[in-house]
């Protein structure tokens, strides 16, 4: 299938690994000019060349990347430095730590905003109205499960990502873009096979003295999949609402949990 977006350029936030990488992958493979950002310029620049070697990158797909903290307001001046005018943006930022809502300051709120709410609005602000002008565009954000169904330790990210879900509801749905072809959806993953999934295994090891191996299989286990996601089979899902078979969605919270949500709606 063509997905029809190849030559067109993406920005794609937290890309260095994990489901931004598997974004970009996605994206890079269907022809598309990628920007990838990540604060880790080591790891970043490792991704980078993954896929410049990929076999499956028509040749003529620039991979381009920007080592920036995409969170603060110089780290998106330097990603719209490299690239002035963006068809496809895929917001993506680290979750905040787990905790006790007790133990969290004003600061600590504010730092998930920034990273999991305020950030996404300012790169929709910074592209949507050119997107408009040139009759293309997708916003894909990475959310969480959590927005379906809060995870009590995670109250930092199931506040500040539920936020953004709501704006991006109402902005989604305004004439101006969704008439002009421009879509702005968001991306919940459940458990994938990434770094953070297994940070998260080993912390809860160090409290419990269970093995990491024994935490990860529980995991699958209480999936109704029996396994973890993959950041390929997301970055697809990912590629495929960028389409121009995507134009008809628009504000909508797509599910990738393999059936963990136990809700009809």
């Amino acid at each position: 299938m063509d997905l029809g977006i190849a030559g067109k350029w993406a920005l794609v936030c937290g890309a260095s690994k994990g489901l931004g990488f598997g974004c970009a992958q996605a994206l890079v493979r269907e022809g598309v000019n990628v920007v990838m950002v990540a604060r880790g310029a080591e790891a970043l620049e490792a991704a980078v060349q993954r896929l410049i070697d990929d076999p499956a990158r028509p040749k003529d797909t620039a991979v381009q990347h920007v080592a920036a903290d995409i969170t603060t307001p110089e780290g998106r001046a330097a990603a719209f430095a490299k690239h002035k005018e963006y068809d496809i943006v895929v917001t993506n930022a680290g979750g905040p730590p787990p905790g006790d809502f007790r133990d969290w300051d004003r600061d600590a709120w504010v730092k998930a905003l920034d990273a999991n709410m305020l950030t996404p609005i300012e790169l929709i602000k910074a592209t949507v109205d050119g997107m408009a002008a040139r009759g293309f565009g997708r916003i894909i954000n990475i959310t969480s499960s959590s927005v379906k169904a809060p995870i009590d330790v995670l109250g930092l990210s199931n506040g500040a990502r539920s936020g953004l879900t709501g704006f991006v509801a109402g902005v989604a749905r305004t004439t101006k873009l969704a008439s002009a072809n421009v879509t702005i959806n968001n991306l919940l993953p459940g458990v994938f096979d990434t770094d953070r999934v297994r940070s998260m295994a080993a912390g809860q090891s160090q409290k419990t003295g269970k093995a990491v191996d024994e935490i990860l299989e529980g995991r699958r286990a209480a999936v109704p999949a029996k396994r973890l996601g993959t950041p390929d089979e997301f970055g697809a899902t990912c590629a495929f609402l960028c389409s121009q078979y995507g134009a008809y969605i628009t504000g909508q919270n797509i599910l990738m949990d393999g059936g963990a949500y136990p809700g009809t709606y």
